[in-house]
């Protein structure tokens, strides 16, 4: 039986996040590689999570530490609450290791580079 999809979209995994997850240029919007983003915390994939970042703020990245954050919660739903062309804010739900509920809630800025969308980091109000 096929996985429904971590990032709350109808679809199968393999159908839906698992395509970006092989591809990166699959994910077309920012939305889409957030989603696939939320779902490669769900599922484990920490090396789509460490090559998403945007190439001037990967080398910040730790894969331990990004590890340690996907393994230590288990992660519950995706909630976009706002997508625009660069941008996507989202409420991430989650148990922590104590099993209690906690919401990450980060609106995130997006670039392109030659048609691939990567993570740059969160955006200061």
């Amino acid at each position: 039986m096929n996985m429904k999809c971590p990032c709350g979209n109808e679809q199968d995994f393999k159908s839906c996040c698992e395509l970006i997850h092989r591809d990166i240029s699959k994910a077309e919007t920012a939305e889409k590689l957030m989603r696939a983003r939320y779902a490669a915390f769900a599922v484990g994939n920490i090396d789509f999570l460490y090559d998403t970042f945007h190439p001037t703020t990967r080398r910040l990245q730790h894969k331990k530490e990004i590890e340690s954050w996907a393994k230590q919660n288990k992660w519950m739903q995706l909630e976009i609450l706002n997508s625009t062309r660069s941008s996507v804010e989202f409420k991430a739900h989650y148990l922590d290791q104590n099993l209690d509920a906690q919401v990450h809630h980060e609106k995130s800025k997006f670039k392109q580079i030659q048609h691939i969308w990567y993570y740059v980091g969160m955006l200061i109000n």
